[in-house]
């Protein structure tokens, strides 16, 4: 909206050009979330205290110390996330941009459909919401629509096809498999992120590292010198989404400050599913879908940890692990939450400086 309003007037005043750099823009995008997270962010947490009279309901099969330390605290604490970095998008955003109407579109979908799971569990005072199946197949529609979308505006060259990391102009193409993929990427992405959401600032940080890597990619992969250095593919408009990422690590650094231990909100399946989704989408657009596996390889981690246990206990009648996913393992060996967190947290960098090391290793 700024960019698109403020550059009309450069002739009469010369510091409005900087309104055409990206990363001028991702800044004040980053800034202004932060911003609107310090301002609205105590405000939305007492809303949210006053229609839910016993916070969260904490499972009754989890570590006994949740329901200790963890109970009475508020839920839907992505309602500040969303508002944050999708008001702070649309003031330094070009808006004619269509990947961040897809990249929104994507993030506010699947943000609604966490918090209806989040509001069913709140009012009927259960750690149960939506069935599986209700959360799956409204998300699988929305990345329907957000992969098509992405097919069909992509350059001819990179058309329904996967970009190949650490190997120079490889590229695999997928045809009519290409949506089918996509949408396993940013379905899988969500439903990953949500389920790394189970202790005080576990999940927010790894989305604000993936967020400032995807962030450096899309950049790169969206000017065309950077790209032809790298010799990763262009894609024309697809910057633009540096924008969109500076939010949400603004709004991300906001949200930790109420969720810092201990947590004054969670962030529920509201925030999760929707930050889980932006992630996925803005891997496919920027063609690193594979390097995604790399640079979101906590929440893999986590991901996978839970489909052994299931099907470890439903093939030999026992558990891989005390408890799934993986950081309630930790837990119940008897970490401290704080310990958890912070070492997620390191192999949250490391895997980060990996994915970004495969954009030179080609």
């Amino acid at each position: 909206m700024l960019p698109d309003f403020l550059l009309n007037f450069t002739e009469y005043f010369q510091p409005l050009n900087l309104f055409k750099y990206i990363s001028f823009r991702t800044i004040g995008a980053l800034l202004t979330a932060l911003l609107i997270s310090f301002i609205f962010g105590g405000r939305i947490i007492l809303l949210l205290k006053k229609f839910q009279k016993t916070g969260q309901p904490i499972r009754e099969d989890g570590p006994k110390n949740h329901i200790i330390f963890k109970t009475g605290t508020p839920t839907m604490g992505g309602l500040l996330i969303l508002f944050a970095f999708t008001t702070s998008t649309l003031l330094w955003a070009r808006l004619d941009n269509l990947y961040i109407w897809v990249i929104l579109g994507v993030a506010i979908s699947f943000g609604c459909i966490g918090l209806l799971d989040d509001w069913l569990k709140v009012s009927r005072m259960s750690s149960n919401g939506l069935k599986s199946y209700q959360k799956i197949i409204p998300q699988i529609i929305v990345a329907f629509i957000a992969a098509w979308f992405l097919s069909d505006n992509s350059p001819e060259s990179l058309k329904n096809s996967l970009s190949i990391p650490f190997l120079k102009e490889s590229i695999l193409y997928l045809g009519i498999f290409y949506i089918p993929f996509t949408i396993i990427v940013i379905v899988g992405s969500s439903n990953a992120v949500n389920l790394t959401d189970g202790l005080d600032g576990l999940a927010i940080v790894p989305v604000i590292i993936a967020s400032g890597t995807l962030a450096i990619i899309a950049y790169l992969a969206g000017n065309f010198n950077f790209s032809n250095y790298l010799q990763i593919n262009y894609i024309p408009g697809v910057g633009e989404i540096t924008v969109f990422l500076g939010a949400i690590i603004g709004a991300g650094l906001g949200f930790l400050w109420f969720n810092a231990p201990p947590a004054m909100v969670f962030m529920g399946d509201t925030g999760s599913l929707s930050l889980g989704g932006v992630i996925g989408v803005t891997a496919s657009a920027s063609r690193h879908e594979l390097v995604l596996i790399i640079i979101g390889g906590l929440f893999v981690l986590e991901t996978i940890s839970v489909i052994f246990q299931i099907l470890s206990f439903k093939l030999t009648g026992k558990r891989l692990f005390k408890m799934a996913p993986l950081h309630h393992h930790f837990e119940q060996k008897g970490w401290a939450e704080s310990t958890i967190v912070i070492r997620f947290w390191i192999i949250a960098v490391i895997l980060a400086l990996i994915g970004i090391s495969t954009l030179k290793l080609r």
